[in-house]
């Protein structure tokens, strides 16, 4: 049976070139970047070339990147630095469609720690409304972090506007970067965020590894404490292999920008245009804001997503019904929720997130497929009417 991986966001494929350049870091060049002697030297010279490759295609400098064990530890380090750094501000804002990374430690937080959150709702396309972000700023307002791009709807948030407007007010800006980092253009020279997060195994690197970019002059006090590895920013022996097939990876993802963009994009609205032609009663999530140009959500409503997956699966057609960080629980998306998308659809909502890896041959696959799993679906939903080919209103109460 044939595979098609259409879970990208989730998780990609390492790189065959990535894991080539890992190679040697585990068997031959082993040696600890920290050590005096010339064999720790010129692993030390490799790991800083990972970092600049990494620096280059953030548009920033080599000394502002820090690297982390993953997106999540990232993430947290960059909310609770900017916390420990100005002990006398309690104040967070972030929005209600952030990765569970920020919000589960935000609402820790406010649990545990006396912080307050202002969780910023979004429309009905997930945009932001930025008059929404003004009003919540405050003189206590420690640190606002917003994601760059929904993990999944792949909306993509105007970062240099939002950066702009908290930098006006001299608060620390956090964005959690993780989509989108590889899939389209970046340049911190010009975005003023202080602090970004991603993840390696988002952009062809394995698991494991990650980054966090901390911009000069700003506000930090280290999450791990120890020896004074990455400028003391973060202790504990570096990741060498992992690193360098992160620094690869970067390499990879700015040369394979240009496809990313339009083949990959092409996919997509051969895939999202395809199920419009032959499915009813779907919704496209974010259609009309600007989004990742690999990510498509879809509701298909009066099913369970769960069922649709199962059957896809059974075809060897990977894909998701949202963040693989909550794919565990029974409830909509908390996506969906903050963006008002019926219940009915929520539930039967499937992200398909592609990458550079997957063709023609992918997509045509699953369109074949889908419509037959929806309509079997359906037929046993007590809300499709197969007549009509429309929803049985009588007696649902959302």
């Amino acid at each position: 049976m044939r595979t098609v991986y259409l879970d990208n966001n989730a998780t990609t494929q390492a790189a065959p070139e990535v894991f080539e350049a890992m190679k040697p870091y585990f068997v031959e060049e082993y040696g600890n970047p920290s050590s005096a002697h010339a064999f720790g030297g010129l692993i030390r010279r490799q790991v800083e070339a990972a970092r600049g490759s990494m620096a280059r295609l953030l548009g920033a400098q080599d000394t502002d990147i820090i690297f982390t064990s993953c997106g999540t530890e990232s993430d947290n380090t960059a909310i609770r630095a900017a916390l420990r750094a100005q002990p006398d501000k309690r104040h967070i804002v972030t929005t209600r469609v952030e990765h569970p990374a920020i919000l589960s430690l935000c609402q820790y937080l406010e649990k545990h720690e006396g912080c307050q959150v202002t969780y910023l709702g979004v429309d009905r396309q997930g945009r932001l409304n930025l008059d929404e972000l003004d009003a919540a700023l405050t003189d206590q307002t420690a640190v606002v972090s917003i994601m760059w791009a929904n993990n999944e709807t792949g909306v993509v948030f105007p970062m240099a506007e939002i950066a702009r407007r908290v930098k006006a007010r001299g608060i620390i800006m956090h964005t959690d970067a993780v989509q989108i980092v590889g899939k389209a253009p970046l340049d911190l020279e010009n975005v003023p965020v202080d602090m970004l997060s991603l993840s390696g195994h988002k952009l062809h690197a394995p698991k494991g590894i990650g980054v966090l970019y901390v911009r000069k002059g700003t506000k930090f006090s280290p999450f791990m404490i120890g020896g004074h590895q990455e400028r003391g920013r973060r202790a504990g022996t570096e990741n060498v292999p992992y690193i360098i097939g992160l620094g690869k990876a970067a390499e990879l993802a700015e040369k394979n920008m240009a496809e990313e963009n339009s083949r990959v994009l092409a996919l997509r609205e051969r895939l999202e245009q395809g199920l419009l032609k032959m499915v009813p009663q779907i919704l496209i999530n974010g259609q009309e804001a600007e989004r990742l140009p690999n990510t498509l959500s879809v509701s298909f409503e009066f099913i369970e997503g769960e069922s649709i997956l199962l059957k896809l699966s059974a075809l060897g057609i990977a894909a998701s019904s949202g963040s693989a960080c909550t794919s565990g629980s029974l409830e909509p998306s908390h996506v969906l929720r903050a963006m008002g998308v019926p219940y009915t659809s929520a539930h039967g909502t499937i992200r398909f997130s592609l990458s550079i890896y997957n063709t023609e041959e992918d997509i045509d696959y699953t369109l074949k497929h889908i419509p037959k799993i929806i309509d079997e679906l359906r037929l046993m939903s007590p809300y499709w009417d197969a007549s009509m080919g429309s929803c049985r209103t009588g007696g649902f109460t959302e």
